[in-house]
């Protein structure tokens, strides 16, 4: 048995299929989202990231969109940890955590640091303040077992070119986690195909269990 878990950057517009498809699969994912990003009543379609980057959602959509799906902490504004002071980047993750708790009624005691980026202050506080990980940019052929779930790594990115090839690799490990940002597959059929036949690829494997990435904690 291996334990699969997958998780999508920023609260983009091309969540909304991300989300579709693991409905569509039986496919658990964590969404990490900036609630200080989305404006309240309607999408954003430009001026964050020009063409490669298709929009945010609006904040009324996000409950909707991520039913079902466990949400972590991105940052209130996606500040990068180191480039403000260490206080007043804890007190946005806090603020987002609290912010994403109080719309989905539910605990987020996730998060993703922005840009991978974080530093030995971050994590100390950040795990004070109760955040139960951290995930990084990092890879690791091994997610389990990890010494500082403040800087917890990934086995690969959803479109490394020998996705299948480091999954085969994580099953003696017992856990496979891969992470992505859903506008990169923009509105290329070819890679939103690519990303479905991963999804029911793991559906048909018997062997395969989905977790949310919290579960790798507890």
């Amino acid at each position: 048995m291996i334990k699969v878990c997958q998780c999508w950057d920023d609260g983009v517009l091309n969540d909304v299929k991300v989300a579709e498809l693991c409905r569509k699969y039986n496919a658990k994912a964590t969404f990490n989202v900036c609630p200080g990003l989305h404006r309240p009543a309607e999408r954003q379609t430009e001026g964050w990231g020009g063409d490669y980057c298709p929009g945010r959602l609006s904040w009324r959509e996000l409950p909707e969109v991520y039913k079902g799906f466990e949400v972590a902490a991105h940052g209130l504004v996606h500040h990068n940890a180191g480039t403000i002071a260490d206080e007043v980047f804890v007190a946005d993750a806090v603020a987002a955590r609290k912010t994403l708790e109080d719309l989905f009624q539910q605990e987020c005691r996730g998060f993703a640091w922005p840009c991978g980026v974080h530093t030995p202050g971050t994590c100390a506080m950040m795990h004070e303040a109760g955040f139960a990980y951290g995930r990084t940019v990092a890879n690791a052929e091994s997610i389990l077992p990890c010494k500082d779930f403040m800087q917890l790594p990934s086995n690969c990115h959803f479109m490394n070119p020998n996705f299948w090839e480091i999954f085969e690799k994580a099953r003696p490990s017992g856990v496979f986690y891969f992470w992505g940002h859903s506008y990169e597959m923009m509105e290329d059929k070819a890679l939103w195909q690519a990303y479905e036949d991963k999804l029911r690829r793991f559906n048909e494997d018997p062997e395969v269990e989905w977790i949310n990435v919290i579960d790798l904690v507890r």
